[in-house]
């Protein structure tokens, strides 16, 4: 039986924001399987995805009275659940231990690396799930290509197509320089290198 899931209506999440608790325990519930579903989307694994969904289910239970527009509830838990994917992607992708021979050049320095780091998660996040899950298993995590196709269910040979394919595409994304995030950010007045 496939079940379709709705949005919590307008009135719910008002009343939600307003502080009735089993209006907000109702919002929660009844937002779950979409957040979930975001989240499998955009997460590198399956537990990545789990996680990122509670994070968010905590942030929309603790957080939404600041939701500006009931009708934005969509789109709100969709951001956060975005962020908090690239938050576990560079979570991943940081070094464990910087050297402590190598200095910290300045705080422009800093910045830039910073900068590169979003726009390379975002470049990664924008992936076709397929192929975000397996750069981010072989490449990211480094696990061997026979433990990621068995992994995805895969055999080794379409493994290897896909991250072929992954790496293809995130070597266009980032060489074509703007993505949708610095998009986003462009239209907001941000500027990025």
């Amino acid at each position: 039986m496939n079940r379709r899931f709705t949005w919590p209506d307008d009135r719910l999440v008002k009343a939600a924001q307003d502080g009735d608790l089993t209006s907000l325990t109702t919002v929660v519930l009844e937002s779950q399987p979409h957040v979930r579903k975001f989240a499998r989307s955009l997460c590198a694994s399956p537990q990545d995805a789990e996680d990122a969904a509670q994070e968010a289910l905590i942030i929309l239970y603790r957080k939404i009275g600041t939701l500006r527009a009931t009708g934005a509830l969509a789109s709100w838990m969709f951001r956060i659940v975005r962020n908090e994917c690239l938050r576990q992607l560079r979570t991943l992708t940081a070094p464990k231990e910087a050297p402590p021979e190598i200095p910290e050049s300045s705080a422009e320095d800093a910045v830039l690396h910073r900068l590169e780091a979003e726009r390379i998660a975002a470049a990664v996040s924008a992936l076709p799930r397929d192929q975000r899950q397996v750069l981010i298993m072989r490449d990211v995590q480094g696990l061997p290509g026979r433990t990621v196709a068995k992994a995805l269910g895969i055999g080794t040979p379409a493994m290897k197509s896909r991250l072929h394919r992954a790496r293809a595409a995130l070597r266009h994304a980032l060489e074509n320089g703007m993505n949708g995030a610095d998009e986003e950010h462009a239209e907001n007045g941000d500027v990025r290198p």
